[in-house]
């Protein structure tokens, strides 16, 4: 009843007219953004985080998170209707949607989508409220060392159950932190990294590394691969899925959504993984496996379902304990640093309005979405037909007009250029961009805890095998870095063991 309560407030605080407004902008944002290649819902909060600096918190808050899962909405046009995906967490709804296209089926894999995620991300949001009060009252039995750790745990998971090689996510994570540490020491005084220049003695903001990274590097890479993409046409009228239909995708609705959550409450792992393994559930409790990569509405829903539910669960850890589990949380909890909030234990009992109106607002913003995306989704699938060429030098520019604004010096923009060289060269490369931005945001919190837990420990390192919990997390960051490791020496025996003729079982 005291969530009930609390979430009542909550919608009192979302249907103020300033952030009413502030959640439909930002739901409209987000599926353009999503519905345009190229421009991910990274790259879309990054640009658009200057534009929040002058609103009150819980406004760009909930403008930001709006931007956010609009453009998961967003993401499914590309992928159905140009078989191209908006962002990594689209490849699946790729793999099925297009095949469904062609099939003259597009309207129904968007109508399910958009169904499916709506189910996905009410249900979520509802388990949401009561995980992360639950979670939050755990945490307020957290000290220093216990936050050191966790912020430890933040990096180590996304290295260990993250895609791609871990020792390059470990990498990257390592190059965020010692990027976190230029500037002046926040306790001695003394420079760090600087190098003699002065315009590095404030430190480098996070801000211009997130859009050269995110937003900079991704309109190189696009611009390499520039093609003219045909849509696929969608009417009205061909949307709404037939009723056998409907009895096909139920059970894959309540799946994803199980799948979606559950793996979004852990960090590291992110809405791509939980497609990936959305994916393979429903194609293993499907009567028809065969119909896999032909064109299947059930794995369609399930999918998108599971990205929208991800997104919704991987808010848990980093509102509760202040741990962005993904690159979007990493964006996202930038925002509520730039607003001088810090996310945490007592971010619900400290910010109730923010807490709650922004639950509310998830709300009114999926409704939102609903409404938005039936109706208007052949208006949304033109917008594909804007060639990347005509896109390329707005983002460019709203890229450097963003870096400038973070503190008005011609220096950010050129870091931010800078740093979306890198972003390319990574891209190339095939480094995974988020554990870097992981790195960055977690730093701080690394930092000070550590000092702060030396300090409670006159400088002896007992005192995280000392404290239970702190005894517990220690392990589990054990556990997160030994596992990747043991799973790729198992893999590369097997393959040795292949290569030679012997039986791997």
């Amino acid at each position: 009843m005291e969530s009930l309560g609390l979430l009542l407030h909550g919608f009192e605080v979302a249907l103020t007219p300033s952030n009413l407004i502030a959640v439909f902008v930002g739901v409209l944002l987000g599926q353009v953004i999503g519905a345009l290649p190229g421009i991910g819902p990274s790259l879309g909060m990054a640009l658009l985080l200057p534009i929040s600096f002058g609103l009150p918190p819980i406004t760009a808050i909930v403008l930001l998170c709006g931007i956010m899962y609009g453009a998961m909405y967003g993401g499914t046009l590309t992928s159905v209707l140009i078989n191209v995906p908006g962002e990594s967490s689209g490849i699946m709804t790729t793999l099925e949607g297009y095949k469904l296209a062609r099939q003259g089926r597009a309207g129904a894999a968007l109508c399910i989508a958009a169904i499916g995620s709506f189910i996905g991300g009410t249900i979520t949001i509802f388990l949401l409220i009561f995980a992360a009060l639950a979670i939050s009252n755990f945490a307020l039995n957290f000290a220093p060392p216990e936050y050191f750790l966790l912020a430890a745990l933040g990096i180590t998971a996304t290295a260990s159950m993250g895609e791609g090689s871990p020792i390059k996510a470990l990498f990257m994570a390592v190059i965020g932190l010692m990027i976190a540490l230029v500037g002046t020491d926040p306790i001695l005084g003394t420079e760090r990294l600087t190098f003699g220049q002065v315009d590095l003695l404030d430190g480098i903001d996070f801000l211009p590394i997130a859009i050269g990274v995110f937003g900079i590097a991704e309109v190189l890479v696009s611009l390499e691969r520039l093609v003219d993409l045909e849509p696929m046409k969608t009417r009205l009228r061909d949307l709404w899925p037939r009723w056998r239909d409907w009895v096909e995708c139920r059970m894959a609705i309540v799946r994803g959504t199980a799948i979606g959550f559950g793996l979004g409450l852990l960090p590291g792992v992110g809405p791509t993984a939980s497609t990936f393994i959305a994916y393979a559930t429903e194609r293993r409790f499907s009567k028809n496996p065969e119909r896999f990569g032909k064109g299947a509405l059930d794995a369609v829903a399930s999918v998108e379902t599971a990205n929208n539910a991800s997104v919704v669960g991987s808010l848990v850890p980093m509102l509760t304990l202040g741990i962005p589990g993904s690159g979007l949380t990493a964006v996202l909890l930038a925002a509520f640093t730039l607003q001088g909030i810090r996310p945490g234990p007592l971010l619900m009992t400290d910010q109730p309005d923010l807490v709650w109106g922004l639950i509310a607002s998830m709300f009114i913003g999926n409704l939102m979405l609903l409404i938005l995306n039936l109706p208007l989704a052949p208006f949304f699938a033109s917008l594909l037909r804007v060639p990347y060429a005509y896109l390329a030098p707005g983002i460019l520019l709203l890229s450097i007009v963003g870096a400038y604004a973070t503190n008005l010096r011609l220096f950010t923009v050129g870091l931010a250029i800078a740093f979306g060289v890198i972003g390319y060269v990574m891209i190339k490369a095939r480094l995974p961009r988020a554990p870097l931005i992981l790195g960055i945001v977690l730093a701080p919190i690394l930092e000070s805890s550590l000092r702060q837990s030396m300090i409670l420990s006159h400088g002896s390192l007992d005192i995280f095998v000392t404290r239970p919990l702190a005894l517990v997390l220690l392990l589990t960051v054990i556990a997160s870095l030994a596992l990747p490791l043991m799973s790729g020496l198992w893999r590369s025996t097997r393959r040795a063991r292949a290569q030679v003729g012997i039986p791997t079982t």
